[in-house]
């Protein structure tokens, strides 16, 4: 499905990665492997952090277009894309305003769920609100209105930081406690048992299409930052082990979030498939991971697509679309 767009000129591309936000470590990585993956196609491209020097960089030698490599708020929030358009550079993925509804999940699932989007039932709760409403009423009442387990996790991040299963209710307030570390404001989500998947979207000129759908199966039960990027802690098996029907069902779910949501050029929708294969929709991401373990370059694997040509052809699509 990659094309032959070919341009006039050798275009300068700049992938931004880095940043000052907990996913540093995997930003760097990411932005590695994609500038790896350009170079190898021939594009000319430069890897550069986001940071002071960024902007002046911007002005005076402006690239032709950027691909984020940028993982957490800078990348995800639609901050980093609202300065990119009034620098009018274009850049891969998604709209800020896109991006900013992705990357707050209470927004995120309150669409999906207006859409008709399965998503599973939750409370947000920032931490003023449970300070002053006293903790231990509000967790009675969490826990009256979703049950056991549940799953605690930041309203806004990602990489799994912050991120926690509850059993029991015992163990509720220092979950809480742990996730508003890293956010001020706590998403508490039904926990819903199943198959774990991750399906990548792409949209390459003609229409969005799924890749195939990634099974993760966590050592530990639980998909956090250890699991994902420390070798040997997660199985992933692409694609994924579901029955025809159900991977129809779960490609067609993410698509429908894809859209929903407003997002363009690439995404990750991740999702839960219960028991009874019905797919619920957990999350969606607008810059996914492109390190070696990450799942977005493991479904253009199972593709058979090259990474560095779908890579190429997302910005030669950004040239030619230009500036939001």
């Amino acid at each position: 499905m990659i094309s032959s767009m070919g341009m006039s000129t050798d275009p300068h591309i700049l992938v931004l990665a880095g940043g000052l936000s907990y996913e540093r470590d995997v930003s760097l990585r990411s932005g590695r492997r994609v500038l790896d993956a350009l170079r190898a196609t021939g594009l000319s491209a430069e890897l550069r952090d986001a940071d002071v020097t960024l902007l002046p960089t911007l002005r005076e030698d402006p690239p032709d277009a950027v691909v984020i490599a940028l993982h957490g708020a800078t990348g995800e929030d639609g901050s980093l894309r609202g300065v990119l358009d009034l620098c009018g550079i274009p850049y891969v993925g998604s709209p800020a305003a896109a991006a900013r509804l992705a990357w707050d999940k209470p927004s995120a699932k309150s669409m999906l769920r207006e859409k008709g989007i399965s998503t599973p039932d939750w409370v947000a709760l920032p931490h003023d609100r449970f300070s002053e409403l006293g903790a231990v009423a509000v967790l009675d009442r969490i826990e009256d209105r979703l049950g056991l387990p549940l799953m605690v996790k930041p309203a806004q991040g990602g990489s799994g930081l912050g991120a926690s299963v509850v059993q029991e209710s015992a163990a509720l307030s220092a979950a809480m406690v742990g996730c508003f570390a890293y956010d001020s404001t706590v998403l508490v989500e039904k926990y819903v048992t199943g198959t774990s998947v991750a399906v990548s979207v792409l949209d390459l000129g003609e229409g969005p299409f799924t890749l195939p759908a990634v099974e993760i199966v966590p050592r530990n039960g639980v998909y956090d930052y250890a699991a994902r990027y420390t070798a040997g802690l997660t199985t992933w098996h692409t694609p994924a082990r579901l029955p025809a029907e159900v991977a129809t069902e779960v490609s067609t779910q993410a698509l429908a979030a894809y859209e929903a949501l407003g997002l363009k050029d690439l995404a990750r929708v991740d999702l839960i498939v219960d028991p009874t294969g019905h797919p619920h929709v957990l999350g969606v991401n607008v810059s996914p991971g492109m390190t070696e373990t990450s799942l977005l370059p493991l479904a253009v694997q199972a593709a058979a697509l090259d990474f560095g040509k779908l890579l190429t052809n997302l910005v030669t699509q950004a040239i030619k679309r230009g500036p939001n």
